[in-house]
């Protein structure tokens, strides 16, 4: 039967480099991607801050924060990396 199938079959024991590798290239894929929406939403925060709209600004201001802090917690970002660039666009927004 379909049970007894699998207990028969053994699953194929990759060697560990190759594991490494792919882990690697997933991580990879995923920090670029993380890295790359939070690039977007910084350059969304700028935009906002040229329109002078406040509303529009603090909403794009709170994704940019969000988006770092999710960087950190994933260890795409480092935390003075988050706090630095938190602390630069407060400022840019209190100045405007």
């Amino acid at each position: 039967m379909a049970g007894e199938k699998d207990k028969d079959a053994k699953k194929a024991k990759r060697p560990t480099p190759q594991k490494r590798q792919e882990q690697n290239e997933r991580r990879r894929v995923q920090n670029k991607a993380m890295r790359t929406r939070f690039r977007s939403s910084l350059k969304g925060f700028l935009e906002s801050l040229k329109s002078g709209n406040k509303e529009k600004q603090l909403a794009s201001f709170s994704e940019v924060a969000s988006l770092v802090d999710k960087g950190v917690n994933k260890g795409v970002f480092k935390k003075n990396k988050a706090s630095r660039v938190k602390a630069r666009l407060t400022a840019r927004l209190q100045a405007a």
